[in-house]
């Protein structure tokens, strides 16, 4: 029921954007109406191509190259919208600047052709960006470390679609070639009915690190098979903490690694965050890292935690929606001092969620080095 209400609401907000597309930006465009004919077509063609995105998302037994199809339409509707709303603030500017009426309509047919050139531009950039997994190396000093550690943070994988068995295995591989102390996955690992997920999440057994492989639930691991997905991650060798920690190195050397479930447990009701739980094992002569979905859920962090680690946000993905994500999370993509005591890093996802389109926020690898 959580999935279709989901799909109700994601295809009603793609309508709504396709019709403000319509109205406000192919319908005004200064061409021929042959032309116009076609653009519309063509939205068409991408809104019933949400459709069957919906459709594949959550039954995927079909090739990779038809998803690819699929899921692309959502990139190209949400950028064409974005420049809608450019090019209808930047038209109203033209309208009312004090021009000859030749030298405006020549400024708004300028406008019509840069506005789909950049739609094409941005589309294309986007899918180009999406080919890549950068590494981001950071350096974080916490209080009172003894010794120095190496942790790769992948976050954000999204199993499902375009995110298959090949893709987790060349992740493993070049996770291992960093040889950390250990890893952590820090929420929305799975995005799909665990049956299909299983032979792309047996690819993380593979993972190796001196201190192993820590995992937390993101938000859509409540979506699909709770806790069947903990188990089967367990199963794997890696930890699941689930309001709970764990000390990692020699006592007294190295420093607690706590876990909360994610803020949308709140909204479910069901597997809520604990902080106070989590915490409630840790050596407090030791600094505390504390992996955390959502980075809003450091608003809970009163005393305790040195390091959040966080992901969710996907730095944006595309850019336009990066001030969206911002209205809902206090911290967007990178490193942040949230206060005197304790520091957050976001990572901005190792995979993506619907079209495999990033722009300006590529997906990361995190080598996180604390000292």
């Amino acid at each position: 029921m959580k999935l279709l209400i989901f799909g109700v609401v994601f295809l009603i907000v793609f309508s709504l954007l396709s019709f403000y597309i319509i109205k406000w930006f192919i319908n005004k465009l200064h061409i021929d109406e042959k032309y116009k004919h076609y653009f519309k077509i063509f939205l068409i063609i991408n809104l019933i191509g949400v459709v069957g995105y919906i459709y594949a998302r959550y039954n995927p037994n079909m090739p990779n190259w038809i998803y690819l199809l699929l899921s692309l339409p959502i990139g190209v509707i949400f950028l064409t919208f974005t420049t809608a709303v450019i090019y209808n603030i930047a038209q109203f500017f033209i309208t009312k600047a004090p021009l000859s009426n030749q030298r405006r309509e020549l400024f708004k047919k300028g406008l019509d052709y840069f506005s789909l050139a950049t739609v094409l531009g941005l589309s294309g950039r986007a899918m180009y960006e999406a080919k890549f997994i950068e590494l981001e190396k950071v350096d974080i000093k916490i209080k009172n470390l003894k010794e120095p550690y190496s942790i790769v943070q992948l976050s954000d994988i999204h199993i499902g679609g375009i995110i298959d068995q090949a893709f987790i295995k060349d992740l493993v591989k070049r996770t291992n070639a960093l040889s950390p102390d250990l890893v952590v996955i820090t929420g929305d690992l799975v995005d799909i009915a665990l049956e299909y997920a299983t032979p792309a999440l047996n690819e993380l057994k593979g993972l190796k690190s001196k201190y192993g492989t820590y995992f937390i639930v993101g938000n859509h691991e409540y979506l699909h098979d709770f806790e069947e997905i903990i188990v089967a991650v367990n199963a794997l060798g890696i930890k699941t903490l689930e309001n709970e920690s764990v000390y990692i190195g020699e006592m007294g050397k190295g420093f607690n690694l706590a876990g909360v479930y994610d803020h949308f447990g709140y909204r479910v009701e069901h597997h809520e965050p604990d902080l106070k739980k989590a915490l409630l094992a840790c050596d407090t002569n030791s600094p505390t890292v504390l992996l955390a979905h959502q980075p809003l859920f450091i608003n809970e962090v009163k005393d305790g935690v040195d390091l959040v680690l966080s992901g969710h946000t996907h730095g944006g993905q595309l850019y336009p929606f990066r001030a969206l994500v911002k209205i809902v999370q206090p911290y967007l993509a990178g490193l942040y001092q949230h206060n005197e005591k304790t520091q957050i890093y976001v990572n901005r996802g190792t995979g993506f969620w619907g079209p495999p389109m990033r722009l300006g926020a590529s997906s990361e690898i995190s080598y996180i080095t604390l000292s």
